[in-house]
């Protein structure tokens, strides 16, 4: 499966747009993670614990899309965009979205 954020792939060319597909996660923070937050948002430096978070949430998600992409029998998705939203105080949405199509 061919992943991309632009809208062609070189060499190659579109025969069928098969639809949109997407992935989405829902993460809540973790109160022991919150406190280890807390104190390196005092000294500074990386959260480590919510950059692993979130890289773990948009893997989940790009997999869920490219499933969802697989199934309408796909070579690529095109056009690939992340959107972030807040669900609720301490938990966020991390939406993937992108075109199917089929490629000659």
């Amino acid at each position: 499966m061919i992943l991309s954020t632009s809208h062609s792939v070189p060499g190659k060319e579109i025969k069928e747009i098969l639809g949109i597909v997407r992935g989405n996660t829902v993460r809540a923070r973790h109160v022991g993670k919150d406190i280890m937050a807390g104190f390196r948002n005092v000294v500074g430096g990386e959260i480590t614990e919510y950059t692993k978070m979130l890289a773990e949430s948009r893997e989940q998600a790009l997999d869920r899309m490219t499933e969802e992409a697989e199934s309408l029998d796909a070579d690529a998705i095109m056009g690939i965009r992340f959107v972030t939203s807040s669900i609720m105080q301490g938990a966020a949405e991390l939406l993937v979205y992108g075109t199917a199509v089929k490629l000659k």
